[in-house]
């Protein structure tokens, strides 16, 4: 019978993934608290030289407002937390799964079809704010006569986009990790190195391609162009 790999998690007898995203997230929300705190003061006005806290902060919002901005257009500033915590929580997630001792909370299914269902019902959200109760007209199609049709049509294309997102995220994770795993394993010089490298280059275009296609879908559901 094959064994388990060790992590520090599984060895205290806590659940794996939840724990470990636990973790993660509690480590996010320090982070985050050390970069206010900077924020507040009268220096924040001053950039600061090299790297730090708070320029990797503002970095991030900078790139994520970008994306927002050039996929979501007018209004996009107002979804940038929210695709900002997305891209590093699920970074995070991802890079931990490189630490000896850790697995990736996003390489288990549950977790990540919840950041799924989270990105689904922000858009949703996001549409019926944008259009009131004119949201639902897309759902209906332009043509009185495929009325009958372009609902069921347009559910199993809503309730795909969350379980897509799960499974792109989690079979990445979980072949990316193993892949890791194995060749670490052959050898401890060298070649670890560069499939750790490309392990981290993975983690960072999935959490990527998740944050884009939830900018995608938000994009989607505040256009005015049905």
């Amino acid at each position: 019978m094959e064994q388990e790999p060790f992590t520090w998690v599984g060895a205290l007898g806590l659940p794996e993934n939840i724990a470990t995203a636990g973790l993660v997230a509690g480590l996010l929300v320090v982070f985050a608290a050390l970069v206010n705190r900077k924020l507040a003061t009268d220096a924040a006005v001053e950039p600061e030289d090299g790297i730090t806290a708070r320029n990797l902060a503002e970095g991030l919002v900078e790139a994520i407002s970008g994306l927002a901005e050039g996929v979501i257009g007018h209004g996009a500033q107002r979804y940038v937390p929210m695709l900002a915590t997305f891209f590093v929580f699920i970074l995070a997630c991802n890079l931990i799964g490189l630490v000896p001792g850790f697995s990736p909370p996003t390489s288990d299914f549950n977790i990540t079809l919840g950041l799924g269902l989270v990105s689904f019902v922000a858009y949703q959200v996001a549409g019926a704010r944008e259009h009131g109760f004119r949201y639902a007209k897309q759902f209906l199609g332009p043509v009185v006569y495929l009325w009958w049709l372009i609902p069921v049509v347009e559910l199993f294309s809503h309730v795909f986009r969350p379980v897509s997102l799960a499974i792109r995220l989690f079979a990445n994770m979980v072949a990316d990790h193993q892949v890791v795993e194995i060749f670490t394993g052959l050898t401890k010089i060298g070649i670890p190195v560069a499939f750790y490298a490309l392990g981290a280059f993975v983690c960072l275009v999935q959490a990527f391609v998740f944050t884009m296609l939830s900018a995608i879908y938000i994009a989607l559901a505040v256009s005015h162009d049905h």
